[in-house]
């Protein structure tokens, strides 16, 4: 067959249109396969995903219709109770708000309005999740229900005529039982009043007894929590007495006396259980968790109210959620206000001085002077105004010291390592002289009892709390000027406190100019002391709070203008030797406590000279 050019170019066409054709429909059927792999894929993903979510949802509602018969059958006759929707009801006043939930017809959150948290938000008492006030009550027989597991119905409020609030839940039985929960709040005030009304309480109670449980969470408030939980408490009336236990690791204590309340404390604010009558008995568990930075404490208190025998009975309780202010809980007559620290322990002596001199003192300043930084200044004026007679009469014993150094010089070269000698010479001359050695530590044991009642109470007045002072942002905390990379151990923290510097400081030039004023008794530890004492006060000082820090500036301040005017203005040595030598030509008459001293002294001396005599190559 002939065929023409055309025709070969016809299929040369038809053969490229063919493979075109192929090509195309074979990429088509590659990516159509492609796309029903991913398609298959996808949904068996989908399918692998699916099926455990509705394998769980199955398990939980399974669950959760597992867990609402067991409520019902717990709940028994108050079986309308058992499962229901959680309502909240609001309540304030002038100091808080309280939200208030049907379940368990209890208080779900306290918030403080005046106070505000280290991240400037308001003080919120509770609203943890922790927090529980509930009892158990008999549903059914050989069986009970805690109230906190129970619905109540949603509270009313009413407001009373003389300005308080009332909010009210209570659950029925259809035999006529009954559970109402009366809460009132007073204007201007901190407490909860709580009535508790049970209609069949001899049906609904085991042996006429209220087994209450209180659970409570106390949030951390201040920077540091670690200091924060130092400071809290295991607090309580038990036996019309008041005791505490530290919680700072945990705490437990059985009641086997009546209880008139029970409270965890925390460095600024508690929270508080009262009986209007009293708790029979019970016991009261802190725990920390260590593994949370937002709280301070849990505290589970389980405790006991008699109930009369009657059909309907009536528990009268009480909540304080609020700040450690000593007025506010005194007002309440209920020993509360022991709550404050003012003085605890060994020197429990000291919450006098605050409480009748450092309190009344500091309030009457502040009255005047807004600023705390210069009201703690005005406060150390008048401590040290007080106390100056006896600062006077320690500088005047220095001075006679002074004086002295010379003879006593002269002594210790003729006794040489003869210390007993040496001491019975070194008395003869202050007694001739009447000089009293012990005189310069007059105001060292002075400041003891003022550090400690200062210690305690800056460490617990809660109107420092957020007020600034220089470079101070918190008198109530540590001040820090710069933040460590790490933590030095022994207390001294993760930052450097300036307060603490200029406190350190001025110790420091006390000791030493003491020193230049103390006659050299060729004591290794004098020598090292001026060194010693500031040193340890570095890392006592670093994690306590500004106000008592700058407190100790200011009064190491006072000391040193105080020493240097008196030393070179007021006190004339002249006259002071004049009259020491006038002295020793007095006849002396030595009191009973002188001639034993000296009776003592004479024994041991020639206790030593006997035993020089007996050793060996000694005649």
């Amino acid at each position: 067959m002939k065929t023409d050019k055309n025709t070969v170019i016809g299929f040369v066409l038809l053969g490229i249109l063919f493979m075109g054709y192929f090509w195309f429909t074979s990429r088509q059927q590659q990516t159509m396969l492609r796309v029903q792999r991913l398609t298959e894929d996808s949904i068996a993903k989908v399918k692998a995903a699916t099926a455990p979510r509705l394998d769980t949802v199955a398990v939980r509602l399974d669950s959760l219709r597992r867990d609402s018969i067991g409520r019902l059958a717990a709940a028994g006759k108050f079986d309308s109770a058992a499962i229901g929707t959680e309502q909240d009801i609001v309540v304030e006043n002038e100091l808080m708000k309280v939200i208030f939930t049907n379940k368990g017809g209890q208080p779900k959150s306290i918030e403080l309005k005046k106070y505000k948290s280290f991240d400037s938000t308001n003080v919120i008492m509770a609203g943890s999740g922790f927090d529980n006030l509930s009892y158990n009550i008999n549903t059914s027989p050989n069986q009970s229900a805690g109230t906190g597991s129970l619905f109540f119905k949603p509270g009313n409020l009413v407001k009373n005529n003389d300005g308080s609030q009332s909010v009210s839940f209570n659950i029925a039985t259809r035999d006529g039982e009954s559970i109402t929960h009366q809460y009132t709040i007073k204007p201007n005030d901190y407490l909860l009043d709580i009535t508790i009304l049970l209609n069949g309480a001899d049906k609904l109670l085991t042996q006429n007894t209220l087994n209450i449980n209180w659970q409570v969470a106390s949030n951390v408030h201040q920077s540091d929590i670690n200091y924060e939980r130092m400071q809290s408490r295991l607090c309580f009336v038990e036996d019309n007495e008041y005791d505490w236990k530290a919680a700072a690791s945990g705490a437990t204590h059985s009641f086997e006396k009546p209880v008139k309340w029970v409270s965890l404390k925390q460095q600024f604010f508690n929270s508080s259980l009262i009986a209007r009558n009293t708790f029979s008995s019970g016991e009261m568990t802190v725990v920390v968790p260590q593994d949370s930075s937002h709280t301070v404490g849990k505290a589970t208190a389980n405790l006991k109210v008699q109930v009369p025998a009657a059909s309907s009975a009536s528990v009268q309780l009480a909540m304080y959620y609020g700040p450690n202010e000593f007025n506010i809980l005194k007002k309440y007559d209920l020993k509360l206000e022991s709550i404050v620290d003012l003085g605890s322990g060994i020197f429990s002596f000291v919450k006098y001085i605050n409480r009748y001199v450092i309190m009344p003192v500091f309030d009457f300043i502040a009255r005047f002077v807004k600023n705390y930084g210069w009201v703690i200044l005005f406060l150390t004026l008048f401590i040290r105004l007080v106390t100056s007679p006896l600062t006077y009469t320690s500088y005047l014993s220095g001075a006679k010291m002074k004086v002295l150094r010379p003879e006593l010089d002269v002594i210790k070269k003729k006794y040489g390592d003869d210390q007993q000698g040496f001491a019975v010479e070194q008395m003869k001359l202050f007694r001739e002289a009447g000089v009293n050695p012990l005189g310069g530590c007059i105001p060292a044991i002075l400041q003891i009892p003022i550090f400690f009642a200062l210690y305690s109470f800056f460490n617990s007045e809660i109107s420092l709390r957020g007020q600034s002072f220089l470079w101070a942002k918190d008198l109530s905390s540590y001040d820090v000027i710069a933040k460590l990379p790490f933590t030095i151990p022994l207390g001294f923290g993760d930052h450097i406190s300036l307060f603490t510097l200029t406190a350190v400081l001025t110790s420091f030039l006390i000791s030493i100019y003491n020193m230049n004023m103390t006659p050299d008794q060729n004591n290794p530890m004098l020598k090292y002391m001026p060194y010693i004492f500031p040193f340890v006060l570095l890392f006592i000082f670093n994690r306590l709070p500004s106000a008592l820090t700058w407190y100790y500036t200011v009064s190491n301040v006072i000391t040193l203008i105080l020493q240097f005017v008196i030393q070179n203005y007021i006190i004339n040595h002249d006259k002071i030797l004049a009259k020491m030598h006038e002295t020793r030509k007095k006849p002396k008459e030595k009191s009973k406590w002188q001639q034993r001293y000296d009776q003592m002294v004479d024994s041991q001396k020639k206790v030593q000279d006997l035993k020089q005599r007996n050793q060996p190559g000694k005649k």
